[in-house]
Parts: structure tokens; C-alpha cells; sequence
């Protein structure tokens, strides 16, 4: 059995890789190829949180098992640390186990970037980033992969660790122009395409700032209590999709209040990944607001360890 590291993996695989192989898994998902449970989200203690999502693809006669810890007050760790243990079905062998943390980011960054490419204007130039952990790395990174963008705008909470997301992208070569921002308002108002990136349980900006035209997508709030986006940023899209149907309906916390509060209902889904991933472009005009909401599935994982196990094996 090999050990790779999140930094032997990040060396030779890039969010390019990720997104064809995440293209890949949503097609074995249609092809009903895929085994999985929804994944288990248990308490840790009173902010943190213990993930664990098993996922089988029968296409390639894999199984994986995803362990992921997330403690936000870590001082000398991340905040996400995971793991993953990859199986070869054909003899039950245990093949690998990997570092999931930079997977974990990079196949989100791969989700989002197939939902902006099919949902955000064409034109889009500007790029607000609320929240700047370790997750929303990689979500810049899908974003910029499909759009032109031309200018990000980042805003933190602690306006230090922001200062620290620009010095970082542009280490990385993101060539855009990088502004820290100290008014969520102001972000809100000049931005074409909108991420957001935190575990708030609270909404961190005020959907009746969103311009016109705005594609927003969410990938931080995973549990009942979180709330990213507010009711009016819900009430006001034209169009909301997914990433995985029964995940959000478990997990994604500002769509179940808008939905107990009867803003909407689980009808006004438009669609998930796998149903939108091999269509056209998606928006039907320049004027609709549109989200796409991400908590994240065992194999969107296995997606990207199964592209891993190809460059190592």
C-alpha cells in the first residue's frame, strides 16, 4: 500500500486534472456505477466536526472512505485535515491511503468550476471572495479556470489572514488584479461572480446587493446551523442548483430554512451536477441571479482519488 502526501499530490495534480476526472464520476453517476451513503457529519465538540463518506464506483471497481476533521480554532494545524483509504474491489486490497486535504479543496474548486461555467455570465471580469481559509483557494482557482476574471476582490472577517489569501494567489500566478476588501457591501456590489468560503452561522453578506446578473456560489455551510447566504439572496435568484439533491437536503442549511420558511420549495431546484455537467451553458439571460450550493458527496472524492491512484499507480 502507497502514502502520499498532500504535498506529493498537489505537485503533479491540478485542478485541470481535477475537473475531468469530476466530469468523469458525474457520468458513472448517471450511469447508476455509483454506491454510497450520505455522509456522516458527527460533533467533536463545540465548534468542531468529524466527516466520513464511504463511496463505490463499480465502472472502476473502487471503493473509497473519506475521513475529514474540521476544528476552526486550530492555532498550529488547518482548520480541514482528512484522509483517504482507497480499495481495489476486484480483491478487497487496500491500495493507498492519502492526505484529503488538498483534495478535499481541489475537488470542490473542480464542482465550482463546472457550475460557473455553465451558470455565470460569459462576460464576467470580477471575483468577490468572502471567507479566505484553505477552502477557498482552490474555488478561485476553478472560477479563473472558466472566466476571464480580471480583477478579485477578497474580504475576511480578520482582514490580516485576506492580506495573506492575496499574497498567495499571487504567488501562485494568478495574474488578476488582487484588492482586500474591508466592506462585504461594497465586495457584493462590484462582483460579477460571488464564492463564499465560511462556516458562519450567520449570513455573511446582504443579498439585496447582489447586482443583476450576479452567479453566486456557496460551498462553505454544511450542517442545519450554518447560514452563508441570507433568505433574500435565496428568494432573489432566477436559478438554484446543486451539487447532490439528498446531501442539501440534509445539509445545507440555509436551503432548508428558506424551505421551511416557504421562500422555496425543493421543486424550485433546478438541477444537480450530474444533471447539468454534459449540457450547454445554462443562463438564459444577462439579468438572472443565479447559486449554486455545494456540501459535498463521497464521489466527488473518489473522483479525484481514482485520478491520483492513475498518476501514481
Amino acid at each position: 500500500m502507497i502514502t502520499l502526501t498532500d504535498k506529493e499530490i498537489e505537485e503533479k495534480y491540478k485542478i485541470s486534472h481535477a475537473i475531468k476526472d469530476v466530469n468523469a464520476i458525474l457520468k458513472d453517476y448517471n450511469e447508476d456505477n455509483i454506491v454510497e451513503s450520505i455522509r456522516t457529519v458527527l460533533p467533536a465538540g463545540e465548534d468542531s466536526s468529524m466527516l466520513y463518506m464511504p463511496c463505490i464506483s463499480l465502472t472502476q471497481q473502487v471503493s473509497i472512505i473519506k475521513t475529514v476533521s474540521i476544528f476552526p480554532n486550530n492555532k498550529n494545524l488547518p482548520t480541514t485535515q482528512g484522509n483517504i483509504l482507497v480499495t481495489d474491489l476486484t480483491d478487497g486490497a487496500h491500495k493507498a491511503t492519502m492526505d484529503a486535504s488538498y483534495l478535499t479543496r481541489l475537488r470542490t474548486g473542480a464542482m465550482t468550476a463546472i457550475a460557473t461555467d455553465k451558470l455565470a455570465r460569459e462576460d464576467a471580469k470580477t471575483l468577490g471572495v468572502i471567507g479566505t481559509g484553505n477552502m477557498a483557494f482552490e474555488q478561485v482557482l476553478g472560477v479563473v479556470e472558466v472566466r476571464d476574471i480580471q480583477r478579485i476582490y477578497l474580504y475576511n472577517r480578520t482582514p490580516e489572514k485576506a492580506e495573506q489569501f492575496k499574497v498567495r494567489l499571487e504567488t501562485f500566478g494568478i495574474w488578476a488584479d488582487i484588492e482586500v476588501m474591508t466592506d462585504v457591501d461594497a465586495l457584493v456590489e462590484q462582483s460579477d461572480i460571488i464564492n463564499c468560503a465560511t462556516q458562519s452561522k450567520a449570513p455573511v453578506y446582504n443579498g439585496e446587493l447582489l447586482k443583476e446578473g450576479t452567479h453566486v456560489n456557496g460551498v462553505g455551510s454544511f450542517t442545519h446551523e450554518m447560514r452563508e447566504m441570507d433568505r433574500t439572496a435565496i428568494k432573489r435568484a432566477d436559478h438554484i442548483y446543486v451539487d447532490d439533491m439528498d446531501g442539501v437536503k440534509d445539509e445545507a442549511g440555509e436551503l432548508i430554512d428558506a424551505v421551511e420558511a416557504g421562500i422555496i420549495s425543493w421543486d424550485d431546484i433546478k438541477g444537480t451536477l450530474a444533471e447539468i455537467y454534459d449540457q450547454g451553458y445554462l443562463r438564459q439571460n444577462d439579468t438572472d441571479i443565479t447559486i449554486y450550493k455545494c456540501v459535498g458527496a463521497g464521489y466527488f472524492d473518489l473522483a479525484v482519488a481514482g485520478g491520483v491512484m492513475k498518476m501514481f499507480a
